[in-house]
């Protein structure tokens, strides 16, 4: 698959299969309807768009479908993040992470972690 972009539900929907692995249509409708009402038809039209990118497949069992990732978590952020850094930061990552510390609440154990980074990366 080449990096496909997904919209906000469908980055959603990524997140339960990735957590679960194998999942229900109905499963999935369920847990995205813990955080904010989505109908499951809506789901389904998501699924079959996520399908048609290549991004997912699924078995029958029985009369139930069970989908499963075709692409890794970390691939596809590290797709978003690039878009992002070229479309918004002009390709600058320190000013991206400039932007993070000044306008977002980090806990200190992010910022330790942040630091941490930081040092690793000038040593190697």
């Amino acid at each position: 698959m080449s990096e496909a972009q997904f919209g906000r539900m469908q980055h959603r929907i990524m997140r339960v299969i990735w957590e679960r692995g194998r999942v229900s249509a109905r499963d999935i409708t369920e847990a995205l309807n813990r955080d904010e009402p989505v109908a499951h038809s809506t789901v389904q039209t998501l699924l079959r768009q996520l399908e048609g990118k290549g991004a997912i497949g699924h078995e029958a069992r029985g009369r139930t479908f069970v989908f499963f990732p075709l692409v890794e978590e970390d691939r596809v952020r590290r797709g978003a993040t690039r878009d992002l850094l070229d479309r918004v930061f002009g390709g600058r990552a320190g000013d991206l992470v400039a932007h993070l510390l000044r306008t977002e609440r980090l806990s200190e154990a992010e910022l330790d972690e942040l630091r941490r980074l930081i040092d690793r990366r000038r040593k190697g």
